[in-house]
């Protein structure tokens, strides 16, 4: 057990860095390669409030966590209090250890429902659903969040103490508003701000890339815990980097060619076991641009990949171009 080791509710988790959980991204495959690679909790796609989609093919493979490590952390959304209990309820009798709140999500289709970061406007309504969720459930509930609406409405350290009094058992706070999207730089003021008024855990979010930021985002906010999103596509070893930078203070090397070219084949496989072969093969598309992002020949490698259709197609043109790196790696050496 390493020091910075996580507790929620009855669970200890290995370690305190944490998947985010990203639609289309972190589906069971992903989830279980993070945490293989030193993530020490995976939290699942967004499944949303609304009963009539449960049973879509969508939904039923996000609320997949078939051989996933305890504890299994499912994500849900919506705007009305009486679904979200039903949801949270629906997914710890199919298996949720933990059931974490999205109040974070900035996409328009999901605030347009007003559920995600649209909630951050309406405090009486957040405290409302987050305490018919924690009362529904018999488990932990975690929620994750923004900063605030917009920059003249930071109210992230309200709604931390609205979830604290809820019954909420940790917060992970992503440091923009609902208007910055996914523009410009993460803040960590009003993350510091939150995490020294409240008890539970936090967890801080927002452009995590490296194990030099996560240990300076430590220090310098006080959190618990961090989350990582997009610096892990194509790089699920940042987990066991940071894991390596914290316990020791020093930077582990890359992956060689060879580890990422093992790793990605093993992924690829993972999806066309879990989505079947046409949906599989459109799904690892994206994974292996990301994992090919700043390779020799990544870009002529992507647009080649993306008119194959079949596995067998992809995991033979993804061989061939990494025996071509590795033997261009040996001759340099």
């Amino acid at each position: 057990m390493t020091d910075h080791a996580f507790k929620i509710g009855p669970y200890t988790l290995p370690n305190n860095l944490f998947l985010a959980p990203m639609a289309g991204v972190t589906d069971r495959p992903f989830r279980q390669l993070c945490r293989r690679l030193g993530a020490g909790m995976a939290v699942s796609e967004m499944i949303t409030a609304n009963k009539s989609l449960w049973a879509s093919k969508k939904s039923l493979l996000r609320a997949n966590h078939d051989g996933e490590p305890e504890p299994r952390s499912v994500q849900i959304a919506g705007a009305d209090p009486k679904m979200m209990a039903e949801a949270a309820q629906h997914n710890v009798e199919q298996g949720a250890h933990i059931i974490d709140i999205n109040m974070g999500c900035p996409a328009k289709k999901v605030c347009n429902v007003m559920a995600g970061s649209a909630l951050l406007q309406h405090e009486a309504l957040v405290a409302e659903i987050l305490e018919s969720v924690v009362n529904a459930v018999d488990v932990p509930v975690t929620l994750k969040i923004r900063t605030g609406w917009d920059r003249d409405n930071r109210n992230g350290v309200t709604i931390a103490r609205i979830a604290q009094e809820s019954g909420i058992q940790a917060l992970a706070v992503h440091g923009r508003t609902r208007a910055d999207a996914y523009k410009g730089e993460a803040e960590f003021d009003t993350i510091a701000d939150i995490k020294s008024r409240i008890e539970i855990p936090v967890i801080a979010n927002g452009d995590i890339s490296s194990p030099d930021k996560a240990k300076q985002i430590l220090a310098y906010t006080g959190v618990d815990g961090l989350m990582i999103g997009r610096a892990a596509q194509g790089n699920p070893w940042i987990f066991r980097q940071i894991n390596h930078y914290l316990d020791h203070g020093e930077v582990l090397a890359s992956p060689s060619v060879k580890e990422i070219r093992q790793t990605l084949i093993e992924h690829l496989h993972t999806l066309y076991d879990f989505y079947g072969d046409y949906t599989g093969v459109r799904m690892a598309r994206k994974h292996i641009a990301w994992y090919s992002k700043g390779l020799r020949d990544g870009n002529p490698f992507r647009q080649q990949m993306n008119t194959f259709e079949q596995p067998q197609q992809q995991l033979d043109f993804t061989e061939q171009f990494f025996a071509q790196l590795e033997d261009k790696d040996t001759m340099a050496a």
